[in-house]
């Protein structure tokens, strides 16, 4: 079985249990096993279409009820028959959805770390530092670097904590272990988006919850 979670800036596949990635603008290779995917990503998704002998888009089998507007499948299917808990699936953005009930109240977007990071580089070269992932949030920064760790951390954890409350924490993506350090009461799905789209496959017809 082939998944393939299409985001911004990478294909993200699992080939028969084995993780694989490419860039967007990476050549891909040609498969001829059924792909099953998800995508925010037009182009991109044509790319995978014309690389595969057949592929099958799964967001026409989840049906996800919410009041936000606009919300990406990516979204939808790592909120997948979650009872309660608050999702945070860490990769080039940071989205936090918050489910009670098997109901979607809402969630918010950040910048994932790379992304903040590197923000800072666009202000001044002298930003430019590597990231402290060793830093201790209980003390005050005395370097630039730490500094910079500190405000990006921060910016992330404080929110999150805001509105976890005494919920359960589930991250994901590929800062999901990293940030789930911070947050005592969490645990950590890696692959969280490819058990679901599996569940989705298996139960082979168009699923609502609640």
């Amino acid at each position: 079985m082939i998944l393939c979670d299409i985001g911004n800036t990478s294909f993200h596949f699992l080939i028969n249990g084995i993780e694989k990635k490419y860039l967007l603008s990476e050549e891909l290779e040609h498969f001829t096993q059924k792909v099953y995917y998800i995508s925010v990503n037009e182009e991109a998704s044509l790319k995978l279409i014309k690389h595969s002998k057949q592929c099958i888009n799964l967001e026409k089998d989840i049906k996800f009820e919410t009041s936000y507007i606009g919300i990406g499948i990516d979204r939808k299917m790592v909120c997948y028959d979650i009872k309660d808990a608050v999702i945070i699936d860490a990769g080039s953005a940071i989205s936090v959805d918050i489910i009670e009930n098997f109901q979607h109240q809402g969630g918010f977007i950040l910048l994932g770390l790379k992304a903040l990071t590197n923000s800072y580089t666009k202000i001044s070269q002298v930003l430019n530092v590597d990231f402290n992932t060793k830093l201790n949030l209980d003390k005050l920064p005395l370097n630039t670097k730490d500094a910079i760790s500190y405000g990006i951390l921060k910016s992330i954890i404080l929110p999150i904590k805001e509105v976890s409350s005494n919920k359960q924490l589930i991250f994901t993506g590929g800062d999901g272990k990293f940030l789930s350090e911070f947050f005592p009461n969490s645990i950590v799905e890696e692959h969280l988006i490819f058990k679901n789209m599996k569940r989705i496959i298996n139960a082979k017809h168009c699923v609502t919850k609640r």
